[in-house]
């Protein structure tokens, strides 16, 4: 089991929109001890959605039992579960609704073992830092590789601007979500992830952001990134959320233990 510890937070803002329509949470699994899930979801059309991809979240890790040596894709199959029936639930909805709800998702499940392992599906990102050095995002030109395998021109695949908004959403009739996985075993202190909307990425280089989570607190981190990105709007921005996580050295009496310190902002 490494020894580290989780530090790690939530925070949103509603930017110039008229109500938030992004979702957030940081959960630990009934049957998992020691695993942490964090998601993100930027609700579209309202935050109905973005509602259920929690809800959901919640409803599979409680009943995920992980087990006892490392095994990354079991957990990325978690994850693709968690799109896989939120997809579904939110399509039935539609049909008792008639109104059709769409989100985006970025998750990330760290185990004690040292596995971290990711997924997302629509514009939300997820960054890794290495001691505030960016070594990855989740891949936004992975989506236009798939339009591509679906006959689309090259071209117009790249530039379909809002083609990860329009189609590779959760809930969408006419098209089943691609979800973009990947893993990295071997974490230790000095990692550092942060899941963020388009209401956040937008206004940040990766270097800056891998700067801002290396010097501060993720309740530091979120309020100083929160502001800077209203400023750079110039007041015109969307909802902006972010769960930041941080992997920092345990304490010598906590040595083997594997904990989260909350903050939200």
């Amino acid at each position: 089991m490494n020894l580290f510890k989780i530090e790690a937070g939530t925070a949103q803002h509603i930017g110039n929109r008229p109500r938030q329509n992004d979702r957030v949470a940081l959960l630990t699994g009934a049957r998992a001890p020691g695993h942490v899930l964090a998601v993100l979801s930027d609700g579209l059309n309202g935050p109905a959605g973005a509602d259920q991809v929690l809800h959901t979240a919640k409803q599979v890790f409680d009943s995920f039992k992980p087990g006892d040596t490392p095994n990354p894709e079991r957990l990325a199959q978690l994850l693709r579960d968690i799109v896989q029936e939120t997809h579904l639930v939110i399509k039935m909805n539609a049909v008792t609704t008639g109104e059709e709800a769409h989100a985006s998702f970025v998750g990330l499940l760290i185990s004690p073992h040292g596995e971290a392992v990711w997924a997302h599906v629509g514009d939300s990102r997820l960054y890794r830092f290495e001691n505030g050095e960016p070594v990855l995002r989740t891949d936004d030109a992975a989506y236009i590789e798939q339009l591509v395998a679906d006959k689309l021109p090259p071209e117009a695949a790249r530039n379909h601007r809002r083609s990860k908004m329009l189609l590779n959403v959760l809930g969408n009739s006419r098209k089943e979500p691609f979800v973009t996985v990947g893993w990295q075993m071997g974490m230790a202190p000095g990692d550092q992830f942060l899941l963020c909307s388009d209401g956040l990425w937008h206004f940040f280089t990766d270097a800056e952001l891998g700067a801002a989570l290396t010097r501060s607190t993720p309740r530091q981190a979120s309020e100083m990134l929160i502001s800077k990105a209203a400023e750079r709007s110039q007041g015109k921005g969307g909802n902006c959320s972010m769960v930041i996580v941080k992997l920092v050295k345990a304490l010598p009496e906590g040595a083997g233990v594997f904990g989260v310190t909350p903050s939200r902002s």
